[in-house]
Formats: structure tokens, sequence, C-alpha cells
């Protein structure tokens, strides 16, 4: 049995996870009662007991929690924004490259990937890794969101009944680009520049669709899709699509993948001016799903095991 402990059960994130870990007979799930969260000496004690860590926490509770643990066995799964750019921490989107894979198997300290970094990510490290687009080129992003993203507070304005009604309307923000997903965006393609970046959350629980646009004289659209097709073959998680998929209908919901652990990445366009377009759940690929994923694979388990794919 794999000790498991969720810090920061509680919140949308860790709940996901909880949900998950239940229904499996290979893990124990390690508790604390509510009086002792806050006690410093009863975190430590069980965060040194568990084989594996989760921790769902903000910024600098992850931090704290970090430092509690000096089991050199203990293996810690953040889903928060502090490590992810620490050269210490396995940045943990599996797709990126068989040596992630085997650093997630070897490492202890894994950082789970932002949800709009995720598709961001999977949409621009093909181009680069290949060459296809210069590490200078002016990126720009577009992505859709759930309002789960926001956590429990932005959760209660929604699901209020008495909500303000600009809520019903997409909502841009981080209008000042300076988005706490920017850095591991950069990091984790290898270009020059921060994206111009507009995130935007919709009325809708969870959802993500991440989009960006090139327009690039002499960019071929076949050979742009044969690049993703090659980078992402016999990776459970991400599915290729082009324009025959793309064109198969007049509008393309931008929630297909909601309530899914998967992603699916959609090439659209003609030389020269291309679409690609991440659709998955800001819970599912972009969090819990995501993190889950780097567990089945540090603890040998089966890639997909309890994923919606």
């Amino acid at each position: 049995m794999i000790k498991v402990f969720i810090d920061g059960s509680a919140g949308t994130t860790g709940l996901k996870i909880v949900e998950r870990m239940e229904k499996r007979e290979d893990v124990l799930l390690l508790s604390i009662s509510e009086d002792k969260r806050k006690d410093p000496l009863a975190k430590k004690e069980i965060l040194n007991q568990a084989d594996v860590v989760f921790l769902c926490l903000p910024d600098e509770a992850a931090k704290e929690s970090v430092s509690l643990i000096d089991n050199p066995s203990t293996v810690v799964i953040d889903t928060s924004t502090a490590h992810r750019t620490n050269p210490d921490w396995v940045y943990g989107l599996l797709e990126l490259g068989d040596e992630v894979y085997e650093s997630v198997k070897s490492k202890k300290r894994i950082c789970v990937p932002g949800c709009h970094a995720s598709g961001f990510i999977a949409l621009v490290n093909p181009l680069i890794e290949s060459g296809l687009v210069p590490k200078d080129y002016p990126f720009s992003c577009t992505s859709l969101t759930g309002y789960s993203g926001g956590g429990k507070a932005m959760i209660a304005d929604y699901e209020d009944i008495d909500r303000d009604p600009s809520l019903s309307l997409p909502r841009i923000y981080a209008l000042g680009q300076e988005h706490k997903h920017l850095k591991e965006m950069k990091h984790f393609t290898k270009i020059s520049n921060f994206p111009s970046f507009t995130p935007i959350v919709l009325d809708i629980y969870s959802m993500m669709c991440v989009i960006v646009n090139i327009e690039q004289e002499g960019l071929e659209y076949k050979k742009t899709l044969d690049v993703f097709k090659k980078k992402y073959e016999g990776r459970p998680l991400i599915k290729v699509e082009g324009n025959e998929e793309v064109f198969s209908q007049t509008f393309l919901p931008t929630d297909l993948m909601k309530n899914k652990d998967s992603m699916v990445i959609k090439i659209g366009g003609k030389d020269g001016r291309i679409s690609l377009m991440a659709l998955y759940d800001n819970l599912g690929k972009g969090a819990s799903g995501a993190a889950l994923q780097c567990f089945n694979v540090l603890t040998g388990c089966d890639e997909t095991s309890s994923l919606n794919i």
C-alpha cells in the first residue's frame, strides 16, 4: 500500500485527488484531524509518514510544508506555483519527452504544471524544438477557462443565487501581463520573451481552451501537423488532430474536453497561417489529472490509472 497524504484536501484540486484516491486499492490515505491542521508538529509527523505527499495549497503554505519534510523517501507532488521553475524540482508535463518520465520516476520533488501553461507549452514547445518557429517570435496566447480555476472564492461568486449579472459574460483578467503562469510558459518553451497573454474566465465550472495563432511566411501546414503528431505519438493523454477533424463541424465547442484528464490539440489553417488549439479541463489535465498522472508514473502504475480519458 502506498501511504498518501493530501495537504490541502479541502480545496478544489485536493478534493478531486481525494475523490480518485478513495477508489484505489493500492493507496492508504493518511489524514489529520481538523484541529491539528495548523499544528506544525502534528503536520510534520504526518508529512514524514507519507510515501507521497500532494500539496494543494497556496504558494507560501506549500513552501512551509516542504520545509517540514526531512524523510528522504517522501515524494512531494506540488500543485502550486511555488517551485515550477526551480531547477531542483521536476516539471511534470510528462509529454515534453522521455527524460521527464525518467525524472518523475527517480526524483522526490515534482511540480504539477499550471493550467494555462500546460496548453501553451504543449502548443509552442514542438514549434521551437523543431525549429519551425524562431525563439524570438512574438507569441500571443488566448486562454478560456472555467471559473473553478479561481478557487473557492470565485466558485462562491459564480454560484451565488444573487450573483452579479455580469458573471454570465466572459471576463478578461490579469490585464497587467503579470499572470503567475508566464514564468513557466517562457521557461519551458525556451522562447526569448514572455508571450502576450489574455486569460478569459467563462460562466462554466470547468473547461480550458488555449489558442496560439502563428503567421509566418514559409511555415507549411502539413509539416507543422507532422511535427506535432510525431511529438505526441504514443502519449496516452494527448491526441493531435488536423484540418479534417477541425473542419468536421462549423463551430468548435471550447468545452469539448470538460471533465476529462486528457488533452486534444487541434491544428487548423493553411500554409503561412496556422491556428493551434489545446482543449482540456482546467481541473483535469490542468490540475488534479496531471498530478495523478505523475503519481501513476512514479509509483509504476499504468499511466492512465484513475484517469478519465
